[in-house]
């Protein structure tokens, strides 16, 4: 967690310094500008290269007692059943980009993201034992889940460029993307009874993000920060032991909302 939050810091200072260099860099007087005639064009492409660091945001189910549809009533209530450790992935893919106006492009950025996750459980129904008989047995001796995961990434975007200072273009980026999911598990018919994690393979993002266009002799380069956000609930809940449905799974049970939260920062290259 701590390694997580780490990663999170360096991704927000390579931000920083890059937006407070970029006054410097916008006051210096370019006596040749590059590639005058790019911005002109009504479609032009190009590719990008990046890092990530996807975690999870995990929301729980109500832990009070007072609502009766809750699968957890933990005494006393727990702030965290679930602990994420997120490991820097890559990004690459292709850039398409359509030029709406002078000052907005739509953009569409097909590519690949892959990451790994390592998931460890806490839940109050780990020593659930009816009649002095465990009901998870040796299931739960190993609460730790490797979680790889490699998603094919469509995402549509809105560009909304300031107007180009010499050499320099600032910009912010926002829009959704469509996220399939290869490493899933969806249709797995094993559970975490079987020491087998499952999220769903279709999910749907939002993401945003800002970044700078650095035009070049033969190409303009950009580096971007970009946040992403799932909107839908990626967990695919275990089934509950038959003889004892008011237990729940002590992995999936206490999780209302497990998305993908993460912070990319990509070099892209037009």
């Amino acid at each position: 967690m701590q390694l997580n939050k780490a990663m999170n810091r360096q991704f927000i200072i390579v931000g920083l310094i890059l937006f407070l260099t970029l006054p410097s860099a916008m006051a210096q007087k370019e006596r040749i500008e590059y590639l005058p005639n790019f911005d002109k064009r009504k479609i032009h492409f190009g590719y990008y290269l990046g890092i990530n660091n996807n975690s999870f945001e995990i929301n729980y189910h109500d832990q009070s007692g007072l609502d009766p549809n809750s699968p957890v009533n933990p005494t006393p209530e727990q702030d965290m059943f679930l602990e994420t450790d997120a490991s820097l992935g890559f990004n690459i893919g292709f850039v398409i980009d359509y030029r709406l106006h002078n000052n907005i492009n739509l953009r569409f950025e097909p590519g690949l993201m892959s990451n790994a996750k390592t998931l460890t459980f806490y839940d109050a129904n780990l020593d659930a034992a009816p009649n002095g008989i465990p009901i998870y047995g040796s299931s739960t001796d190993n609460p730790v889940r490797e979680v790889a995961g490699t998603y094919l990434h469509l995402p549509l975007l809105l560009k909304f460029s300031t107007n180009r200072l010499n050499n320099i273009r600032p910009y912010i980026i926002g829009g959704v993307s469509y996220d399939y999911n290869f490493s899933s598990n969806e249709k797995n018919g094993k559970d975490n009874f079987e020491s087998e994690f499952r999220m769903t393979a279709h999910n749907f993002m939002y993401e945003v993000g800002f970044g700078v266009d650095f035009y070049m002799y033969f190409f303009k380069f950009t580096p971007s920060i970009r946040g992403i956000f799932a909107m839908n609930n990626e967990l695919v809940e275990d089934t509950n032991p038959i003889d004892y449905p008011q237990y729940s799974s002590p992995w999936t049970g206490p999780v209302d909302f497990l998305g993908t939260r993460g912070i990319f920062l990509n070099l892209t290259f037009e």
